[in-house]
């Protein structure tokens, strides 16, 4: 028997040209792997291409409530967002698809695990570090990174490729943007965004939803209820959190919620211009940090916001399975004990506008903040504290005025 190689296949032209390339230079036998998590109709037709293209067999894992519940939820309570604007959709879905190519290549006793990430990405990054993690001893291979003998450059390359190994398959030569699904969002690269001068073309590019232009006149209100920072209900209504993402991603795409257009900082060193489109993502995030807002107390709250930094950091570069991770999310985890409550939000032309918050748990005292009651706060008291909290700039200020008069 052949040794086998477990390819993580989205059945796009890249990785569909990976297959005969891998039985041509290898002599494995190919076991497609699609990790579905919730990129919708792009799984349709999956199996009949990868047998087409030379493989034994094609897994697709359906796991989208795990990548919800264990990888996404994470990310939404510990507040974690790239560079002050990605919410890492792309990030947060490597970890579970790695995990599950060394699953089934447990199952396969297969010798290797390919990808077709470029080598000038981070998903190369994020793959190669979950599958070292988890199976240090499987070989990974990475076509675009073996110069010697993957010669295609170009779409056009690939489906000529494919044709000579008797592969016909319904791919064009047209370019278009490169773009990344899964429940939470959708990426796009490529053609005018190349260039972060240009305009992107939104009429052209947006597949969730529409610019906040062309959203409706009239707003649309919605509730969501948490519990211990988990989204637990929209509109009243008991759902689990991956269906609550879906539809909220109708609501968002309707309204222009969630579109953001980035320069950001790959792992690999180079700048990359992109534009997301996360409608559900945006307006779930934002809901947790406005019930934050009341629960939490400012020590905490400020704590909380620097290892949400770091927590996208660590995601962001493909660090999910490390005790640092494990670590900060453990300290996430203390944060949202009582992170329960309703937010009411209304959405209207790419805004989110808060429409009023309640917790149990609610830190906020009228009888404390209020401008015309008072019994729990004395004024007078401020005026020590000011004492106190300014006496070191007072001591600096009457050394420096000392300074200067025996000069």
């Amino acid at each position: 028997m052949k040794e086998k190689v477990i390819l993580a296949y989205s059945g796009g032209l890249d990785t569909t040209a990976i297959i005969p390339w891998l039985k041509e230079n290898y002599d494995y036998d190919v076991v497609c792997c699609c990790i579905d998590v919730g990129q919708g109709n792009e799984l349709d037709g999956l199996e009949e291409r990868a047998k087409l293209s030379g493989a034994t067999k094609l897994y697709i894992e359906h796991v989208t409530d795990e990548f919800v519940d264990e990888y996404v939820i994470p990310c939404v309570k510990a507040g974690a967002v790239y560079e002050n604007k990605y919410l890492l959709g792309t990030s947060m879905a490597r970890p579970v698809i790695a995990k599950k190519l060394v699953e089934v290549a447990r199952k396969e006793k297969a010798v290797a695990i390919c990808h077709g990430a470029t080598g000038k990405g981070n998903d190369q990054v994020r793959f190669e570090l979950g599958i070292k993690a988890l199976a240090p001893d499987l070989k990974i291979i990475a076509p675009w990174r073996c110069n010697d003998t993957w010669k295609m450059q170009s779409r056009e390359d690939e489906i000529e490729y494919c044709k000579a190994h008797g592969i016909d398959l319904p791919f064009d030569a047209s370019h278009s943007y490169s773009r990344d699904r899964n429940l939470w969002h959708i990426s796009h690269e490529g053609l005018e965004l190349e260039d972060p001068a240009n305009a992107p073309n939104y009429d052209h590019l947006l597949v969730l939803g529409v610019s906040p232009e062309k959203a409706p006149n009239e707003a649309e209100n919605l509730s969501l209820t948490f519990e211990k920072g988990i989204p637990v209900a929209l509109n009243g209504k008991s759902m689990k959190a991956s269906a609550i993402i879906e539809e909220l991603n109708v609501l968002g795409g309707k309204h222009g919620i969630g579109i953001i257009d980035i320069v950001e900082n790959r792992v690999v060193g180079m700048k990359s211009r992109g534009v997301y489109e996360t409608p559900g993502g945006t307006i779930l995030m934002e809901a947790h940090t406005q019930l934050e807002e009341l629960i939490l107390d400012r020590a905490t709250l400020s704590c909380k916001k620097e290892i949400g930094n770091k927590f996208a950091d660590v995601v962001y570069e493909g660090k999910w399975f490390t005790p640092l991770r494990e670590a900060l999310q453990a300290f996430v985890e203390v944060t949202q004990e009582y992170v329960t409550g309703e937010v009411k939000l209304k959405l209207y032309k790419g805004n989110i506008i808060k429409q009023g918050t309640t917790s149990p748990y609610s830190l906020y005292n009228e009888s404390i903040a209020s401008f015309t009651t008072g019994e729990l706060y004395n004024h007078h008291d401020a005026e020590g504290f000011i004492n106190l909290f300014g006496l070191s700039l007072k001591v600096r200020a009457m050394k420096m005025a000392e300074v200067e008069k025996n000069k």
